[in-house]
C-alpha cells in the first residue's frame, strides 16, 4: 500500500507562476482523480488561497507537525500546502508523513 503521486510540475527551479500549479493540483483533487494533494512554494500561503477557491478543496497551510494533524483531524484538509522558504526539507518531510497518516475526525 502507498501513494500514487501525479506531479503536476514544475520540472525546473526557474522561477514560474505559482497559482498555475496550485490551480492544477486542486483541480486533480476537486474532480475525484486524486485523494490528496501537496503544494510546495515560496511561503505556502498564496497555493492555500488560490487552491480554497476551486470547489471541493480544504487546503491547509502546515509549518508544523501539530498544524499538519490539526488540519486533518478537525478540518478534513485535502490538499497541504507548505512554504519552502519558511522551513527545512527534513521539516517539510516529517509535515508531509504527519499528514499523510493522520486520519479524518469524527465530524469535529
Amino acid at each position: 500500500a502507498g501513494w500514487t503521486v501525479t506531479d503536476c510540475g514544475t520540472d525546473s527551479t526557474d522561477s514560474v507562476d505559482y497559482p498555475v500549479f496550485a490551480r492544477a493540483v486542486a483541480e486533480e483533487v476537486s474532480a475525484g482523480r486524486a485523494e490528496a494533494g501537496i503544494v510546495v512554494d515560496g511561503a505556502g500561503i498564496g497555493s492555500a488561497m488560490v487552491a480554497n477557491k476551486v470547489p471541493g478543496v480544504r487546503a491547509a497551510l502546515c509549518y508544523d507537525l501539530s498544524s499538519a494533524r490539526n488540519s486533518r483531524e478537525h478540518n478534513h484538509a485535502n490538499v497541504l500546502t507548505l512554504g519552502a522558504g519558511l522551513i527545512g526539507e527534513a521539516l517539510a518531510w516529517q509535515i508531509v508523513e504527519a499528514w499523510l497518516e493522520t486520519p479524518w475526525g469524527d465530524g469535529r
